[in-house]
């Protein structure tokens, strides 16, 4: 191996002594302190990532991640108070070094590791004698769109403690574990009086990121002190388990989307301290929920900002995206619940590509499912922001997703490869990428080489010096009915799956190639009123349009939306029905080709779809646009539709590949066979 990766062992080994990936041999729960995740993240740096997934950090690098401080420098500027200036002092600069931090780390370059320095050196040097930190003046609101807040508001310093935490995954730097002991003492000192909702309510609902860190402290340092101030944490954050166990809970009290993005994991995080099976029951029957009443089939939340039922016009906001991923993550590290794997491919290959421009230069505060136009104009929102929500820009709808979408596909990178309880690795998400990290001691390289989701097989290289004998875990998603695993060419039988998870426990040597084959079939999933999606594997596929995008500079008066902003539309007829075929007849009504061999670069564009379905389908006449939006979504009925027009090929392409797009379709007929 060569020099590079060496040091990267090394710089692995110096973070296993540290504390960050406790020893495998440790018990999952000792009965005293937290019990032990079955999977646990690798140090920040171990895993990166190739192919299309590297195009997709390269872009966020030359985009808006890697120059916000040149597009923003009014809030990401030297004023910040996180730098200590007299600018914003809440959620917003923390929000871009919580993207930044990784993606600097993950690709290992020095220029972006250079600009998030500064704000962690000012954080550190920033704590007090009694444990408080950040800034400590508060200020006028005298620049248009910044929010004023108290300067001792709990919430954003929930923030700065993830990018500290992943800072110290990165080097190691003992600074900040010291920094975080006095500042919890601080919290355990001043949360009975000032509990987190005493400036503004976001501490409550956003608790369980406070809790997180808590835990994650207490794995390092076992000071029992962590272990009293979780509980308060808890106590006072927004009761998720109790809520979720509760029958309609998303139709009371007008819950903010983002909120709960953050909260569906806090039951969990919680589980680690009280494993009790109400934590695990509440957590799946809150993303049942979700799933079932409150999203759709890219996965995320609709809520404009409150959540919204399923109505497939209604918006998903940005930052709902990216929080319910960095959830999910931390859920499956604590079960080891496929379920969760799943929902994370199945907003990062579907919702998150098409919120950004294909640049990184602007993104889309809501995005809709069935989305025909990107427009300024009011909507049927509960947040309209003058009509800027949909239209693609630097500040449209609100700045905070500015502010939060970097971390989305950096922390994806971060959890491709996980430590096992039983001392080993685990592939639970799949894209191509490659971990180095030690293994019982021994340095072990493995290479993913695959174009998933695109494709059905993933492979994986194994590189080390000597044999070397672990488990390696292998998830088997549950839409794979026939899946196929083979290494070094012979067949390895997978009669034993448990949970959907494949463990190979064997004398692994040096280029060992495991191949795992997942074949994908076309199916159907039903959504708001009774509509249909096409789904294949981990991907949505949705109406291919054609799209003209057009600058806006006519923006409401103030500034806080920027200079401008894109706008998209299209002279393609959007209004189909699909015709409902039996299951069996899929394949054959539903045609998948390969349309774009070259999967290594950037594929999640119009141009750039690899694939497509073609079928036909039936236009509704009466299904117009309304306001800027597709019309009420005509009800599918059992017995079906009757409509004269004729039938005609329309194609369809990944959703993530999608701006404008119908992705929730009526349907006509039973099944139809001939």
């Amino acid at each position: 191996m060569g020099m590079k990766h060496k040091l990267k062992f090394i710089a692995t080994a110096v973070a296993l002594v540290s504390g960050i990936w406790m020893s495998s041999a440790q018990p999952l729960f000792d009965g005293a302190g937290l019990r032990k995740n079955p999977y646990r993240e690798l140090p920040l740096g171990t895993i990166q990532p190739s192919g299309w997934l590297e195009e997709m950090l390269f872009k966020q690098k030359e985009g808006l991640t890697g120059r916000l401080d040149q597009l923003y420098p009014l809030v990401m500027g030297p004023t910040n108070g996180w730098l200590g200036g007299d600018g914003d002092q809440w959620e917003r600069g923390p929000y871009w070094i919580d993207g930044l931090l990784p993606l600097a780390y993950i690709l290992e370059d020095e220029a972006l590791m250079a600009k998030t320095k500064p704000w962690i050196e000012w954080t550190l040097a920033s704590q007090k004698e009694n444990g408080y930190f950040g800034p400590d003046t508060d200020y006028e609101n005298n620049i248009v769109g910044v929010q004023r807040s108290n300067c001792e508001d709990w919430w954003p310093k929930m923030v700065m403690l993830k990018v500290l935490q992943q800072y110290y995954s990165a080097t190691g730097d003992e600074r900040v574990i010291r920094f975080m002991t006095n500042y919890f003492r601080y919290q355990l000192e001043t949360l009975p009086t000032h509990p987190l909702d005493h400036w503004t309510f976001w501490g409550r609902y956003r608790g369980g990121d406070n809790l997180m860190v808590v835990y994650w402290l207490y794995d390092i340092t076992g000071e029992e002190f962590l272990l009293d101030l979780g509980e308060l944490i808890y106590q006072q954050t927004f009761p998720f388990a109790d809520v979720f166990a509760m029958q309609n809970w998303w139709r009371t009290g007008g819950m903010h989307c983002v909120n709960l993005a953050h909260g569906m994991k806090t039951p969990l995080i919680y589980y680690r301290r009280h494993p009790e099976q109400k934590y695990l029951d509440a957590a799946k029957k809150g993303l049942e929920d979700i799933n079932t009443f409150i999203s759709g089939p890219h996965g995320v939340i609709i809520g404009d900002e409150a959540i919204h039922g399923n109505n497939p016009t209604q918006g998903s906001e940005l930052c709902t995206a990216v929080e319910m991923m960095f959830s999910l993550e931390n859920m499956l590290q604590i079960t080891g619940d496929i379920d969760y794997a799943a929902q994370i491919e199945r907003i990062a290959f579907n919702a998150l590509p098409t919120q950004s421009s294909d640049n990184f230069m602007t993104r889309q505060y809501f995005q809709q499912v069935n989305q025909v136009e990107v427009s300024m104009r009011e909507r049927n929102f509960d947040t309209n922001h003058h009509g800027t929500s949909t239209c693609f820009g630097l500040l449209s709808g609100y700045p905070c997703c500015t502010a939060n979408m970097h971390q989305g596909w950096p922390k994806f990178v971060q959890n491709l490869f996980y430590g096992t309880a039983d001392g080993g690795i685990a592939a639970l998400l799949y894209s191509p990428a490659q971990v180095e990290t030690e293994i019982g001691g021994q340095q072990v390289l493995i290479k993913e080489q695959t174009v998933y989701p695109f494709e059905e097989t993933v492979r994986f290289q194994i590189y080390t010096d000597q044999p070397i004998r672990f488990p390696f875990h292998l998830r088997i998603p549950s839409w794979c009915m026939t899946p196929e695993l083979r290494v070094n060419g012979e067949p390895v039988a997978l009669d034993e799956v448990k949970d959907g998870v494949a463990v190979v426990t064997r004398n692994w040597k040096n280029n060992d190639l495991i191949v795992l084959k997942l074949p994908m079939k076309v199916r159907m999933t039903e959504w708001y009123e009774r509509s249909r999606s096409v789904e294949r594997g981990p991907l949505v596929y949705a109406l291919r349009l054609n799209e003209r995008w057009q600058w806006n500079d006519s923006v409401p008066e103030n500034g806080r939306w920027g200079k401008g902003f894109w706008e998209v539309h299209t002279e393609s007829p959007w209004n189909y029905a699909l015709m409902l075929r039996a299951p069996e007849k899929m394949e054959e009504y539903y045609r998948v080709a390969a349309v774009r061999p070259d999967v290594t670069s950037y594929p999640w564009s119009l141009a750039g779809a690899p694939l497509e379905i073609r079928t036909k389908g039936r236009r509704i006449p009466c299904w117009t646009l309304y306001n800027g939006s597709a019309g009420p979504q005509p009800y599918s009925t059992p017995a079906g539709r009757v409509l004269n027009t004729p039938e005609e090929e329309i194609v369809l392409i990944p959703y993530g590949c999608t701006t404008l797009r119908i992705a929730e379709f009526p349907v006509l007929g039973k099944y139809v066979i001939k």
